[in-house]
């Protein structure tokens, strides 16, 4: 191997990192305790290590991807797109990591190099060193790197930190240096007020609000007051449950939490909403719940008055959705609403956030059809992701909606549709004896 040839070097460098892995699952198990801790602080320093060459790497990417789309002549605001979702899929992560790891990539090598150093020895995790960039973001570069000599160039100056001390520090010099800065951030914090959902496990929902403290403490301090009085008057739920139903009757302007009319959406067999199976369903949005609780949910809205039915026909062998009947002219654009209910969650892999854009696989530009076999749902960060140079999606002819996705360095990635209730996922998928293109009411979508 000639060391004039990087081909070849970073060829034999991932081979040794393969080889490292391979050791790495037939370590010695029987060692006696004392080791073990040893072992495991080797291995916290190796994954520091990693971390550190990751983030060399990665900036490395970034520069590259960009000198490229300069050459090409691409506008300055547009050259890079598309590297974090390459850094995603690589990591297998979502889009959304990927950019946070270019982020923090590149102000580690631009700006801390000590923070990268320390996180290379492993005197601070990955964790730590993301936390030197996020609260440092607001400072000049000067400033940054004033705060990076301070508190990493001595390894042993960290030890035995943790977060939030680390955090306060950091804040600490932050301040000392630029006051102001400091304090147009929490200005600007503020003007970042917002109110997410994301789903909890046992069909939960994590509803989180982003506030300023005062407001913060006060909406805390107003359901805490609220639920006492109820028990105070003889009110058999906890506090905790208390604190969440007065939480859903404010907001919704509803008499009781359990009365709140919502429009949801489910994807269900028949014989689970007719209750002839207990097939689980799947809550656009959520993910898979439990047939009983499908079928309370669908019950509730036709009692109220406000269930409606689409019949989604697949195929009974590979379970394919192949078509959706629809009966109410308040949707519009039946295709698109189709394959967000087919997709369930954004098709890049490892993403899995909520369905913003129905876009063409093979764009339409290029001869791609508007049909259910070129469309997919997508987020936005990743439907714009693939707009830069170098990216190419293309439908996969099989038994489910498949779609490959390449990227500008060529590697490729294929994302399947999810299996529809009463269908098991494609890899255990076992021949039925049944004609493949039939199709069947074997699914029904509930609304209400």
């Amino acid at each position: 191997m000639s060391e004039s040839d990087p081909a070849a070097a970073t060829s034999a460098d991932t081979a040794a990192i393969s080889e490292w892995i391979d050791r790495l699952a037939a370590l010695q198990r029987d060692v006696s305790d004392a080791e073990r801790i040893d072992l495991i602080r080797a291995l916290e320093h190796l994954k520091a290590a990693a971390a550190a060459a990751q983030a060399r790497t990665t900036a490395d990417l970034h520069t590259s991807v960009r000198a490229a789309h300069q050459a090409a002549g691409i506008p300055a605001r547009r050259q890079g797109r598309g590297v974090a979702a390459q850094i995603a899929m690589a990591r297998q992560e979502s889009p959304y990591r990927g950019s946070r790891h270019l982020g923090l990539a590149r102000t580690l090598i631009d700006d801390m190099p000590h923070t990268l150093a320390a996180l290379e020895r492993g005197t601070i995790s990955e964790w730590q060193a993301t936390l030197l960039v996020r609260e440092t973001v607001c400072l000049s570069r000067e400033h940054r790197r004033l705060i990076d000599t301070r508190l990493c160039t001595d390894p042993s100056l960290l030890d035995g930190w943790g977060d939030r001390r680390l955090v306060a520090e950091i804040l600490k010099e932050a301040y000392r240096l630029d006051p102001i800065a400091v304090t147009k951030r929490r200005s600007q914090a503020e003007s970042e007020r917002r109110v997410t959902s994301r789903p909890a496990p046992h069909t939960m929902s994590h509803i989180t609000a982003l506030l300023p403290v005062a407001r913060g403490v006060a909406v805390y301090a107003a359901l805490c007051k609220a639920a006492d009085t109820a028990i105070a008057a003889g009110d058999g739920r906890t506090r905790g449950q208390l604190m969440a139903d007065t939480l859903v009757e404010r907001v919704t302007g509803q008499a009781f939490a359990s009365a709140v009319p919502v429009e949801v959406q489910l994807l269900m067999t028949d014989g689970a909403l007719l209750g002839a199976d207990d097939e689980p369903a799947h809550l656009v949005g959520h993910g898979p719940i439990p047939a009983d609780m499908a079928r309370r949910l669908a019950v509730a809205a036709a009692e109220g008055e406000t269930a409606w039915l689409r019949r989604l026909y697949a195929t009974p062998d590979t379970g394919r959705l192949v078509a959706m009947e629809s009966t109410r002219q308040r949707f519009p654009a039946g295709l698109a609403r189709f394959i967000e209910v087919r997709d369930q969650y954004c098709r890049t892999p490892w993403c899995s956030a909520l369905i913003r854009h129905i876009d063409h696989a093979r764009p339409h530009h290029e001869d791609g059809a508007t049909s259910e076999a070129n469309g997919n749902g997508l987020c936005v960060q990743c439907n714009h992701a693939r707009q830069a140079p170098g990216w190419q999606a293309r439908p996969v002819p099989g038994p489910r909606h498949t779609v490959q996705v390449t990227t500008p360095t060529g590697h490729t990635h294929r994302t399947t549709a999810p299996a529809p209730p009463g269908h098991p996922p494609a890899a255990r998928r076992r021949p039925r004896g049944k004609r493949a293109g039939r199709p069947r009411g074997g699914s029904q979508s509930v609304s209400g």
